[in-house]
């Protein structure tokens, strides 16, 4: 039995206090459902304002009571609109509960045009984002619809299409307006501003940011102003800054940040304005690289915020009673009753967060020392912000900062390091379980990030990280979904980590999440990270049987038969990769191949063009179709991503391991895909270069696989990667070499293609040990006399000459191969035979009887080696010594035998 006990607590709403009484119960499912409805209606207030307003919309549709409480005035008093696709018929559905809607938040000129639907004629705060294409009209008819407007936001993105006309319009029907920051305008001119300094009386808090041009002297006609900021604008004439700004009698903080304003006019400003108290210049290169004007004290009571002064200390100053820790001064202040304190770190943490976002998207250099010592534990702070912008803006920041190159998932580890020993990860995470989307998925794109360091996924992990982002990739907002996810994905990295999503059907979470955005439009960033996410649990075994268990193949087949998209293709194929790696630990690889039906549905080839050169894709269908995705990646002609070819190459070389699985590969076509993404990959990655010689050596294990690799033309393109300067792919292609060899037709083609100077350079240069053993056998296959036979049919006058060519060949061959075996292979365990362990002497000679077992293809060959007298003559003393194990001295009597029976044999070769 479940027993919950909720406390009563006083929730004050403005002066109003609504008393929650308690809900004492030991309630219990068993002593029937409990009535919701009958909930008083503060307390189900209450409930409905701790939801989304896609949830409060889903529990007003439950019931009448419930109806009517999801109207009340209190819960409508916010509209965050951002997240949502915001329709004008939406809207007006929306406009009934709107009367009193005081804030809104939308993103883009479309949905400006859909907020004027909701009819809020009180509207008193509108914030807009993704707003680059708004105009002039879309504008002004925004600003005329609501007059009663005391703060408009209108950024980060640059909005080059509203001029300054709009700007007026805005000053003419909002006279209540406080507070305007703008971004990106090209233009804010002298008419604009001065109709804000006359029909807004009360505006204190003006923001023209990263605009290319602004008038300076109007500015100084603004005189209600008390914060201003023209972070990141340009053509600034700093010099009427001077005599125009500090004759404003109110400005109490100004903002030239990421600006190139002189040390001569800071110095100004801070001299010649009686009411300056702050002024931020973060990231201004005239400041920081004027070394005596770093060290300077500046004006008593004054304060400088700037790369290279300590901001929180700076902050801590304008408090009366100076905080005593500095680390937690927008803590405290937050507990003040000063209502000028408020407005002046209020208007700080906006300005500095905003400030810190765009230095962190620049990235520019010799700034590790200020976010390791600074910039980190500022973030963190903002994150514990009462402002709910500020909040999504450092988590921004954070996701930001870390990313060194995002191309490859590059993070910087001190940074990412900083932030968990600020305490940013349990911060983040109590973001992340909010119930405000924004502040969701800002929250669990900063964790996506900074995952990518193995530390910091460990802190999420020890957290409980991993069930908060399942829970919240499980939201039915895409953006939220989608940020989760790749925390998820990044977090699935870790062995340490893997274990636990095995638990609790977290597997089961990332299918569902397949299933459900592979069917919707837009869906696929969410697929493709929930892909990726099960791609690198298919590497752990134990996850890979949880995928098995619930269904993942048939998901991940389902996926790659009907996604058009590259990266959600690659990601499956890794999946399924991965899954078919295991072998016959766990069946993985077998399920992978003999699913029925899954061998006949290896789809057909398909050749696509990829910089002038004719190539192949692969795709593997799992389950019910299981090579049907490998091929169908080489055989669609929209696809053409190395990165995927790579992926579905690898999974064909896991599934080759298998006898049944080397059968439906080549049933399907998949050796000549094979051969031809083999002749396109000569200038590819090493990676798929390795893969598909992989997959090539893998599918000739079978005799008449290696007879149609040679017949589609494999030979040449292997020879030409046998040649390769990585280990990896010279080793694996000449593996695949060394297979085709055995069989006459394909050792005559390696002759003809010129590989026998090939093996005999990788025989005795190669720096791999395998590969110079595996060289040394392809050149004892071809000339152990079958070839010739093959080469002598059907010779005219011609054939002379190919005859003399094969002998020629055949010595240098031959002589290769003695080197080697005498030096390497056959003389290592001769020479073993005078070791002293009786242990090492009985496995010498057994490896010795090995190589000279009659009946062996060349055996007569290695028997021809040990002719020496040198060998004998230790063979005959490991035979007759008295230290030596039975075994040994047995070994060594066969072997002896074996060389005096072959010698006959030997000679003929």
């Amino acid at each position: 039995m479940m027993s919950r006990r909720v406390r009563g607590r006083v929730v004050r709403r403005g002066k109003e206090k609504l008393d929650c009484p308690d809900i004492d119960g030991n309630l219990s499912l068993d002593e029937g459902m409990l009535d919701w409805t009958s909930l008083p209606d503060d307390t189900a207030i209450q409930l409905f304002s701790c939801l989304s307003h896609r949830d409060r919309a889903s529990l007003s549709s439950t019931c009448r009571a419930w109806r009517a409480i999801g109207k009340s005035p209190c819960l409508w008093q916010t509209l965050d609109l951002r997240h949502h696709n915001c329709d004008t018929a939406v809207a007006s559905s929306l406009a009934s509960r709107c009367e009193s809607l005081h804030k809104v938040r939308f993103r883009g000129p479309e949905a400006a045009v859909d907020i004027i639907q909701l009819k809020a004629k009180n509207l008193r705060e509108i914030s807009g984002d993704c707003c680059r294409k708004m105009t002039d009209v879309v504008f002004s008819v925004l600003v005329a619809r609501h007059t009663a407007l005391e703060s408009l936001i209108i950024g980060p993105d640059f909005c080059e299409g509203i001029s300054s006309d709009a700007i007026y319009v805005l000053a003419v029907c909002c006279p209540k307006l406080r507070k305007l920051r703008l971004s990106g305008f090209h233009q804010v001119d002298a008419r604009a501003i001065n109709a804000l300094g006359q029909h807004c009386p009360d505006l204190a808090d003006v923001g023209f940011i990263d605009c290319r041009r602004v008038d300076e002297t109007a500015l100084g006609n603004v005189t209600s102003v008390s914060f201003l900021s023209v972070a990141g604008t340009t053509n600034i004439k700093w010099n009427l800054v001077s005599q125009q700004w500090t004759k404003l009698p109110h400005l109490i903080a100004l903002d030239v940040s990421r600006t190139n304003i002189a040390p001569v006019t800071v110095t100004s400003l801070f001299a010649s304005s009686c009411s300056l108290k702050a002024l931020c210049a973060l990231n201004c290169p005239s400041l920081e690289q004027d070394a005596s004007f770093a060290t300077n004290k500046y004006h008593e009571g004054k304060v400088l915020f700037a790369i290279f002064t300590d901001i929180l200390r700076g902050a801590a100053s304008l408090f009366v009673d100076m905080p005593k820790n500095d680390q937690k001064v927008f803590l405290d202040w937050r507990n003040t009753k000063d209502r000028k304190t408020n407005e002046i770190l209020n208007w700080l943490e906006w300005i500095i967060s905003n400030s810190l976002l765009r230095v962190s998207e620049i990235n520019p250099g010799g700034l590790d020392n200020f976010w390791l010592n600074q910039g980190a534990c500022l973030l963190i702070n903002f994150l514990q912000s009462p402002q709910e912008e500020v909040q999504e803006r450092a988590a921004m920041a954070l996701a930001t900062f870390v990313v060194i190159d995002e191309e490859n998932a590059s993070i910087h580890t001190g940074r990412a390091e900083a932030v968990i020993r600020y305490g940013g990860i349990r911060l983040l995470l109590n973001l992340a379980s909010s119930w405000k989307e924004g502040l969701q998925a800002e929250a669990a794109k900063a964790i996506a990030n900074l995952s990518v360091n193995a530390n910091v996924a460990k802190a999420v992990a020890d957290e409980g990280g991993i069930n908060i982002l399942v829970n919240l990739a499980r939201s039915a907002n895409r953006f939220v979904a989608e940020e989760a996810v790749g925390g998820l994905w990044n977090l699935s990295v870790g062995e340490d980590h893997k274990g636990s999503f095995a638990e609790a059907g977290r597997v089961k979470a990332l299918l569902d999440l397949i299933i459900k955005w592979s069917r919707s439009s837009g869906g696929e960033g969410v697929t493709e990270r929930a892909a990726g996410a099960l791609a690198n649990l298919a590497a752990d075994e134990n996850c890979s049987m949880a995928i098995a268990s619930v269904g993942g193949l048939h998901a991940l087949v389902t996926l790659a038969r009907t996604s058009k998209v590259d990266g959600v293709l690659e990601q499956a194929a890794r999946a399924l990769a991965n899954l078919a790696a295991h072998g016959e630990s766990n069946n993985s690889s077998i399920a992978v191949g003999s699913e029925a039906g899954a061998l006949e549905a290896l789809v057909q080839l398909t050749r696509s063009a990829h910089n002038g050169v004719r190539c192949v894709c692969v795709c593997v269908y799992l389950y019910k179709f299981c090579f049907e995705f490998l091929l169908v990646i080489f055989a669609r002609s929209w696809i053409d991503t190395p990165c995927l070819w790579q992926e579905a190459a690898g999974a064909l070389w896991n599934l080759s391991f298998d006898d049944k699985n080397r059968e439906g590969i080549a049933a399907a076509g998949g050796v000549e895909a094979l051969v031809a993404l083999a002749s396109f990959s000569a200038n590819a990655s090493q990676s798929l270069q390795e893969r598909v010689a992989g997959a090539l050596w893998g599918l000739s294990v079978s005799e008449t696989n290696s007879i149609a690799i040679g017949q589609e033309g494999g030979v040449a393109p292997l020879l030409l990667l046998a040649q390769s300067a990585a280990e990896d792919v010279h080793e694996t292609a000449v593996g695949a070499i060394w297979n085709l060899a055995f069989n006459p037709g394909n050792a005559l083609r390696i002759v003809d293609e010129g590989g026998v100077s090939v093996l005999v350079r990788i025989c005795t240069t190669s720096a791999s040990k395998m590969a110079r053993f595996m060289s040394s056998l392809a050149l004892a296959y071809m000339f152990d006399g079958r070839m010739h036979k093959i080469a002598l049919e059907g010779t005219s006058a011609g054939g002379t000459s190919k005859i003399v060519k094969l002998a020629n060949l055949r010595k240098l061959a031959l002589k290769c191969i003695d080197e080697f075996v005498i030096g390497a292979e056959i003389g290592r365990f001769v020479s073993m035979l005078r070791n002293q362990s009786p242990t090492l002497k009985g496995c010498a000679a057994f490896a010795l009887l090995q190589f000279t077992i009659i009946g062996g293809r060349h055996s007569p060959l290695h028997a021809k080696l040990l002719q020496d007298t040198a060998s004998q003559r230790l063979l005959r003393a490991a035979a007759a010594a008295a230290s030596a194990p039975p075994e040994a001295k047995i070994f060594a009597r066969i072997v002896l035998r074996n060389i005096e029976q072959q010698q006959v044999g030997s000679s003929s070769i």
